[in-house]
Formats: C-alpha cells, sequence, structure tokens
C-alpha cells in the first residue's frame, strides 16, 4: 500500500528533543533493581527477591498492591537481571489468540536456551479457564509468570495458580519515598519547582502513595509561569488532586467498610467518622452504607441499647427523604452514637449457637404439650395435654420445658453487665431461678 504521507519530509528529532516528548514517569523509570523506591522489604539482600536473583532461582510471582508503586518496572528489570526475555501482555485487552501466540513465542525461545518473563498486567480480569491456562507453561519452565493486581489475589486469583505463584506484596509510596522521588524528578529536569514548603506538601499529598501520579503533577507544576512560589492554596486551583483508589466492588471498598465497622466497634467516634467520610468522598453509594451502619447495631451493640437500632433506621430514613449531601449528616450522626454506644455481641454469639443446635437437631420434633389441638385426632394425640398457661400463674410464668422433650434445655443467651443488658441479666437471673422452683415442685 502507498504511504499517503509519502512525499513529505521526515522531520528528524534529536535524542534531547525525543527525551522531551516522553512522559516524565517514563524518562524517570528505573534501570536497576537498586533504583526502586519504596519497596526495600522485597528488594534487600535478605528480602524476597534479592534473595531469588542471588540464588539464580526466578520463580512466578503475584505482584498485589496498589497502582504507581512500581509493579510492571520491577517485573521489567527482574527479567534484565535474570537474562530473560521480557514479554508484556494486558489482560483487558488479550485473549485465548494473544495467550497461544505468547506461549508459542517462549517455547521457541526455550529451545535456543532462552527464558521468558511473562508479565500479565490486571491479571485479576483473566477468568478460571484462562488462568489455568498458564499452569502447564508454568510448570515445565516454559514461562516465569509475574501477574500484577491490585485486588486480593486470594478472592481474585482461582487456588491452582496461586499454588505455583509467590504473592508479593508492594506497599503504597510513604512520604520520604515520593520526596525522593520529587528530588530525582527535579534533578532530571534541571530544576527547582516553584512551590513554597507547603505546596510541596501539598503536592505530595495530592499523589496519595502512587508514584506515577507524583511524577505527573510534577510535570504539570514545572511549566508553571509564576513570580513567586505558590503556596498549598494557589497549586490546588491549579492542579487538581488525584482521585483516591477506590473501587465500589473491589478491596477499597471492603477494607473501609471494615475500618469503619471496627472503629465503632472500638468505641472510636473520630475514627469511625474519618472513615465514613472516606468512603463518601470515594463515592460509596450511602444506602450501603446505611445499610452497614445498622447491622453494626443489631451486630456490636444489640440490646445493650435498644435504641439503636431505631436510631439507625432514623437515620437511614432521614437520608432516603433528604438525599444528598444534606442526609448524610443523619448516617454521621448515627455512626457517632453507635461508636460511643455500649457494647455487646451476646445476641450475635446467641443467634448462631440456636443456629448450629438448630441445623444439627433439626428433624426433633417439639413437644406435644406445646402443640395446638384443633381436631379431636389430635387432642387423642395428647397435643396440648398438660400444657400449663402462664397467665394463670401468680407471677405469670409456668417454667415448663420447651426444648423437644429428649433435648435438655440449653442456654444461648448470656448478656454482660453493660448498658440496657445489666437489667436483661437481671430478669434472665430471676427466671432461671423460678423455673429451677417450679420444676423442684
Amino acid at each position: 500500500m502507498t504511504d499517503l504521507f509519502g512525499d513529505l519530509p521526515t522531520i528528524s528529532q534529536s535524542p534531547e528533543a525525543q527525551a522531551c516528548d516522553r512522559p516524565l514517569a517514563d524518562r524517570m523509570r528505573p534501570t536497576r533493581l537498586s533504583e526502586v523506591i519504596g519497596q526495600d522489604h522485597l528488594l534487600a539482600a535478605e528480602a524476597p527477591l534479592g534473595a531469588m536473583l542471588a540464588a539464580n532461582s526466578l520463580s512466578s510471582l503475584v505482584f498485589w498492591g496498589p497502582p504507581g508503586v512500581g509493579k510492571t518496572t520491577i517485573a521489567w528489570l527482574l527479567a534484565d537481571a535474570s537474562d530473560r526475555a521480557f514479554v508484556q501482555i494486558s489482560a483487558i485487552f488479550s485473549g485465548v489468540s494473544e495467550l497461544r501466540k505468547v506461549f508459542e513465542a517462549a517455547k521457541t525461545r526455550q529451545r535456543i536456551g532462552q527464558g521468558t518473563l511473562l508479565f500479565v498486567d490486571e491479571i485479576h480480569r483473566f477468568n478460571k479457564a484462562q488462568q489455568d491456562g498458564f499452569l502447564p507453561h508454568m510448570e515445565d519452565g516454559t514461562i516465569v509468570l509475574v501477574g500484577a493486581t491490585t485486588e486480593n489475589p486470594s478472592f481474585e486469583l482461582n487456588s491452582a495458580l496461586l499454588s505455583r505463584a509467590q504473592v508479593l506484596v508492594l506497599r503504597r509510596l510513604e512520604t520520604p519515598a515520593l520526596e525522593e522521588l520529587m528530588t530525582r524528578a527535579e534533578q532530571l529536569l534541571g530544576l527547582i519547582l516553584p512551590l513554597a514548603n507547603d505546596a510541596r506538601a501539598a503536592l505530595l499529598n495530592m499523589a496519595d502513595g502512587d508514584g506515577r501520579a507524583l511524577l505527573n503533577l510534577i510535570e504539570q507544576a514545572a511549566t508553571m509561569k509564576t513570580d513567586a512560589p505558590l503556596d498549598a492554596k494557589e497549586l490546588s486551583v491549579r492542579l487538581q488532586r488525584r482521585a483516591a483508589q477506590y473501587d465500589k466492588s473491589g478491596d477499597g471498598h471492603y477494607n473501609l467498610i471494615s475500618a469503619l465497622h471496627k472503629s465503632v466497634r472500638g468505641s472510636d467516634p473520630d475514627a469511625a467518622l474519618y472513615w465514613l467520610a472516606r468512603m463518601l468522598t470515594a463515592g460509596e453509594d450511602p444506602r450501603f452504607l446505611a445499610r452497614r451502619i445498622t447491622r453494626m447495631a443489631v451486630e456490636d451493640i444489640g440490646l445493650a441499647d435498644p435504641q439503636a437500632n431505631r436510631l439507625c433506621l432514623d437515620a437511614w430514613a432521614t437520608y432516603e427523604r433528604l438525599g444528598s449531601p444534606e442526609g448524610e449528616l443523619a448516617l454521621a450522626q448515627a455512626v457517632l452514637y453507635l461508636a460511643l454506644a455500649p457494647k455487646s455481641n451476646a445476641t450475635y454469639v446467641a443467634y448462631k449457637q440456636a443456629m448450629k443446635l438448630a441445623k444439627q437437631t433439626g428433624s426433633k420434633a417439639p413437644p406435644k404439650h406445646i402443640l395446638n389441638a384443633p381436631t379431636d385426632l389430635m387432642k387423642e394425640q395428647g397435643y396440648g395435654s398438660g400444657y400449663a398457661y402462664d397467665h394463670d400463674a401468680d407471677d405469670g410464668f409456668s417454667g415448663q420445658h420447651y426444648f423437644p422433650d429428649d433435648m435438655e434445655r440449653v442456654s444461648f443467651y448470656a448478656p454482660p453487665e453493660r448498658g440496657y443488658e445489666r437489667e436483661m441479666s437481671k430478669r434472665l437471673s430471676y427466671f432461671e431461678k423460678l423455673r429451677d422452683k417450679r420444676q423442684q415442685d
């Protein structure tokens, strides 16, 4: 085919111009493992990757961590350090046909004595059958698989693949690592960013632990024209903060709701309010939060404060009436109330014990004396015979046996001496003593 632009003159660029055309994040990519920032727990001499390279024994790996912490770069450098061909694919854009081509090419390399490190980005997006397709090629040494995922491998990857690969957790970049990255970027660019100290701190905070995001922000800040260094407020006007990492169906979702629940259970209203705010600012559905907050009331407060459940339902209804953002304040009030309420899981524990026993004894019939007898036949069979109507007793308590005839009475509910359950404990003790007395009589 004729090139439509064949008659146009070719414009050549110097190496310096070509470098300037590349994004800063690409120009800053480390060329040696020793240059990688923030992952010393994996790369130090005694750490997992350091030890593998020292022993010249690189196994298949799964890198689990947030975006922008070096998963792709480390995989590429591992291939270079172990003298393997580096092949990169994405589970988003690759299918069975692409995988077959990759495996065939790896077998060809293997025949001439070269290994292949196959890096699969977003590996959790492959289905079970696709994940199983890697197994024979991992086992016969055709490839060393390095998968990258932001999701929990325990939930997203099948057990057969996980049994053949070591999961390594990459950490979000903390402030010292981000500061070092900023310094390196300024050295490469040959300038000092026009930012005051508070603006430099704000820029690091905008990156939210993501090295790639920081370099993109630095690239924007480096082009700003200003007569004096910008302060944090001026910087926030010119640059947009990186959106928080949050997937409403992924790890971020479950991690944050777990943090909120445990903060409430731990009676820390400030931490609970913080995690609630984190989820709302990340775009979580307030109705999901209303449902989970109500669950906290019945699971962790229970009868220690019977009003807690009602207050959560009222907060839920208030949100439905007002909507966002005004209705979210009702959810915040419910969270604060639950965090400071007396805690008890006595109902939760009792319910689980009762469910366990019910499953074990599901075929046992109730005792006949507590069964209704609407027909003569049922009366002849003894239904309702011997039933004592509790209201006929002076104290309104008959003390009869209500479990199956061949089952001893079981105690499930053990209220603690907290909140309203102090009163429940007194009542429980009262009826236990009265029951013993009735049975003796």
